[in-house]
């Protein structure tokens, strides 16, 4: 658990997120402490590592400055699940709408794909083991008797190689070892088969109304007992020997796995390592002067309802009972309209980190385009050389690139780095529908200052760019 962070410094978390995102080194400082810190719990003295809670955190800014991608990278360092929801698809209890309990429930969902796929892993050369016997077994049924065969006429002598097997069923052996042979070289991938494969009769399964109070959790559990009682159904495919090898390694490794304990290392590595990152949080915020009734009282019903799943409670799931005391919350919002402070008190002191995120630069813009491993224009050039067409850009458009986004952005609604997906679709659209028609493979295009300067006149000269808006 955690073991993907244990030799990574809080300055060297920073440097991974330095390799995707721009800027924000203040935010990147807070949640890389804060990665470390659970690290550092999980190797203190036993009685102490129930008593230390994470400092969850709360991140202020505009949209697209950073701050999903920041947990959702952090989340991948550590290899820890991770969930993204949004406030403002909650309801208070008794409305209709998602509870707030279902992030835990879709944190622990993926806590458990995520380790039966590392256990999946684990058993991977068994499962082909068994998934080729099974394929030789479709091929070259073995044969069960043993029916002596006639030897050879005397006078003729026999070696090794040639010599005669003495049954039907030596036979048999060697035959499907020739096969076995084969099917490894793979000689026999495109010989079609006629495979079994198992349904899941689970999603077929409606539970209507059920007794009052009962959870989402409950229901899935009832859903999945009743799927585990009927028998497997399974269907016959034809399919070549290629694709029943992908088809059969899935179910085969599935039965290699242990369900129960992958349900409690799932559980264990969500209680202590699972990240859940509450966007759009300035939603639920009650406006500073505003009272009364109205959809305020429910936006206060939400923060209620979170504030238990923050500070520290019980949830039921389908795969067992999870306590969030140790899950790393991370809230997000831009807080244009609402104020920080007009979250409940109590809330408010359940994310003591609190960073503001930095609007976007010319400089950054510059920079989000050339630097990080995921850039836009290194996105565009791996597009088009799947085509045979090298594209390369001049730092003097990219930089004229920075200037146009951070106008638009400067004059229209301010989306952030979202803004550079607009300009460079503007820019390239038209290279994209001739590839491969008009501009055929081997081609070169070098995108500098006077492409993008002629491609984005109407952008910069009409301020009225409501067209460009995302």
């Amino acid at each position: 658990m955690l073991d993907s962070a244990e030799f990574l410094t809080p300055a060297q978390i920073v440097a991974e997120l330095d390799k995707y995102i721009i800027g924000q080194h203040e935010a990147k400082r807070h949640v890389a402490i804060a990665l470390r810190n659970r690290w550092r719990r999980l190797h203190a003295p036993g009685e102490m590592q129930r008593e230390i809670v994470p400092n969850n955190i709360l991140m202020i800014g505009s949209t697209g400055v950073g701050k999903t991608e920041i947990a959702r990278r952090l989340a991948s360092i550590s290899g820890a699940p991770f969930t993204k929801v949004e406030a403002s698809k909650f309801t208070e209890v008794g409305y209709v709408g998602r509870d707030v309990e279902s992030m835990v429930r879709d944190l622990v969902e993926q806590s458990v794909n995520m380790v039966k796929q590392r256990r999946k892993e684990e058993v991977k050369v068994q499962a082909a083991q068994a998934v080729e016997d099974v394929i030789l077994d479709i091929l070259i049924p073995p044969v069960t008797t043993s029916v002596a065969t006639p030897k050879p006429a005397l006078g003729f002598p026999t070696t090794a190689a040639n010599e005669m097997p003495d049954s039907d069923h030596e036979l048999n052996e060697r035959t499907r070892e020739r096969f076995r042979e084969k099917i490894r070289n793979g000689e026999m991938d495109e010989r079609k088969i006629e495979i079994r494969v198992q349904q899941n009769s689970s999603p077929g399964i409606g539970v209507i109304g059920g007794p009052a109070g009962m959870d989402e959790a409950s229901m899935a559990g009832i859903q999945d007992m009743l799927g585990s009682m009927l028998p497997k159904k399974t269907r016959k495919r034809k399919v070549t020997v290629a694709e029943a090898r992908k088809i059969l390694l899935d179910e085969e490794a599935a039965k290699l796995i242990d369900m129960d304990e992958v349900k409690d290392e799932a559980i264990r590595h969500a209680e202590n390592a699972g990240i859940i990152f509450i966007d759009e949080i300035d939603k639920v915020a009650s406006r500073s002067g505003k009272g009364g009734g109205g959809p305020d009282v429910s936006r206060e019903g939400v923060q209620r309802d979170l504030l238990p799943i923050v500070e520290g409670s019980a949830v039921s799931t389908k795969y067992g009972i999870i306590h969030t005391d140790h899950i790393l919350f991370i809230a997000a919002g831009a807080f244009h309209v609402a104020k920080p402070s007009d979250l409940i008190p109590e809330l408010q002191g359940r994310f003591p980190i609190r960073v503001e995120l930095q609007s976007l630069s010319k400089d950054d813009f510059f920079r989000i385009l050339k630097d990080p491993k995921n850039a836009l224009t290194k996105q565009y050039e791996a597009l088009l050389q799947a085509e045979g067409v090298a594209l390369s850009f001049e730092d003097s458009a990219l930089e004229r690139l920075a200037e146009i986004a951070f106008e638009v952005n400067s004059e229209v609604e301010n989306i952030g780095a979202r803004r550079l997906h607009t300009v460079m679709s503007r820019l390239l659209n038209d290279i994209l529908f001739d590839v491969p028609d008009k501009i055929g493979p081997n081609a070169q295009i070098l995108v500098n200052r006077d492409m993008v300067e002629d491609r984005l006149r109407d952008m910069v000269r009409n301020r009225d760019l409501s067209q460009y808006i995302l």
